[in-house]
């Protein structure tokens, strides 16, 4: 890939030269040894009340994103938790170029009981528990904080949500920078791959609502993993930019409406959203940028519903001619995994919209294919009616495609030959390839057209 940070998290004012020599972090060394002299963590008492809700948010900041995990930790305390809702998070650093924070001079991770707090400069909430050198890139170590949040914080429900970069379903090979899948932890090379997000949750006990603020995340390959482990996913099909989330204003809302369910979570994370975006300045970076944004909240036990629709769809296909798959593979919305240079017109991009692609794929059938054309219109509705619980998409992409168009559920769709990723894994790999016709569809496409 010619540009191998752009596509997996675009990032807005980060660490520019100017930043980078105006300021000198500790060495690594001081910072592990400020963490390691840190009087004895605050005993969590256990809670004696179950309460509504528990929130979990697991900022892996031990990369290049370190700055921002700091700045949304410093959001998540304008809320801070209620007698109704427990907000908990963990926060890990390693010391990057650029993170400028006096007052938070350690490495490692922490955990917290985050507390309401107007300092936006500082982290107010007291650690409850400190590992001055521990893996977040490893499955079992995130498995650990949900089950410490479930056992000193017991709720009626809970949410995960895991903040850093995301690849999809893709592994690709990169060990200089490290992406890899999602929670990717650049001091140990490791990383969360997409098998073991479903191992994490089986271990923790599974959640009520799984979020990622993560590019690529919301993937049929990925939601099929999760789809026992969890009762709402949310994610975005798309590159999520930064700033991410208004976190904010997503615990208000729920603080607001403690008895709200799992799914009415989901939509508060959308709606929330939305309205981030949407504001004047946050519409004028996209635009800059030629980005177009979605994020949607998909009910996981309907997304074993795919398989009879994509199995029958996968049966009839050959029969509805070439013209109509290649018109769907030129014109559907695609995502961007690579840049400018690499993928010029997005056309080799794999990460395409499901809805969108069925959609264009019904219009282009002739006549006599009617049963192929009722079943691809269904297959579209599906994701919208059934699978999907709220979504928003908006703005232009760089190739003038409207995000207006996503449906909520994106899924490997091979564009034109060409390498953008190098991935560890073949597609062949995953659960959803091997389970339903899809994987047989993919295998067998033919190469698409050069444009």
């Amino acid at each position: 890939m010619t540009n191998p940070l752009l596509p997996a998290l675009l990032i807005s004012g980060f660490a520019s030269a100017a930043c980078a020599e105006s300021f000198q972090m500790p060495p690594l060394s001081e910072m592990r040894e400020a963490a390691a002299s840190l009087p004895a963590p605050n005993a969590a008492p256990p809670d004696a009340k179950p309460r509504k809700w528990t929130l979990m948010f697991y900022f892996n900041g031990k990369n290049d994103v370190e700055s921002y995990a700091l700045k949304d930790m410093n959001k998540l305390e304008e809320a801070g938790s209620s007698a109704e809702v427990a907000v908990t998070s963990e926060l890990g650093r390693s010391g990057w170029p650029g993170v400028d924070s006096p007052d938070e001079k350690w490495a490692g991770a922490r955990r917290y009981l985050v507390h309401r707090d107007s300092d936006t400069a500082r982290i107010g909430s007291p650690p409850l528990e400190a590992f001055p050198q521990t893996d977040m890139g490893d499955w079992r170590h995130l498995a650990g904080f949900v089950r410490w949040a479930k056992s000193n914080f017991p709720a009626e429900h809970y949410m995960l949500l895991v903040w850093d970069h995301g690849w999809g379903w893709l592994d690709p090979k990169n060990p200089t920078l490290g992406y890899r899948s999602i929670s990717h932890d650049f001091d140990n090379g490791s990383y969360v791959k997409t098998a073991e997000l479903k191992q994490m949750l089986e271990s923790a006990g599974g959640v009520d609502v799984f979020a990622t603020m993560a590019c690529f995340m919301q993937m049929a390959e990925i939601d099929w993993e999760l789809k026992k482990h969890a009762r709402v996913i949310v994610g975005s099909e798309e590159v999520i930019q930064l700033p991410s989330f208004d976190f904010a204003a997503i615990v208000r809302r729920l603080e607001a409406e403690p008895d709200a369910g799992p799914e009415r979570l989901g939509e508060i994370f959308v709606d929330s959203f939305k309205e981030l975006y949407s504001r004047p300045d946050m519409l004028d970076m996209l635009e800059k940028t030629k980005y177009g944004v979605q994020l949607s909240a998909v009910r996981a036990d309907r997304v074993a519903g795919l398989k009879p629709l994509l199995d029958k769809w996968a049966e009839l296909t050959p029969s509805g001619g070439n013209k109509a798959l290649s018109a769907a593979r030129e014109g559907v919305l695609r995502m961007e995994l690579g840049d400018e240079k690499s993928d010029p017109d997005k056309s080799i991009s794999s990460y395409a919209d499901l809805g969108n692609f069925m959609e264009i794929y019904a219009a282009a059938l002739p006549p006599q294919a009617a049963e192929l054309r009722e079943l691809s219109l269904g297959i579209s509705g599906y994701v919208s009616n059934e699978l999907v619980i709220k979504n928003t998409g908006f703005c232009k992409d760089r190739t003038g495609k409207d995000y207006s168009r996503a449906r909520g559920l994106a899924i490997n769709i091979p564009g034109r030959p060409g390498t953008l990723l190098e991935a560890a894994n073949k597609y062949s790999d995953l659960d959803f390839a091997r389970q339903t016709g899809w994987g047989g569809f993919v295998s067998g496409l033919a190469p698409a057209p050069a444009r």
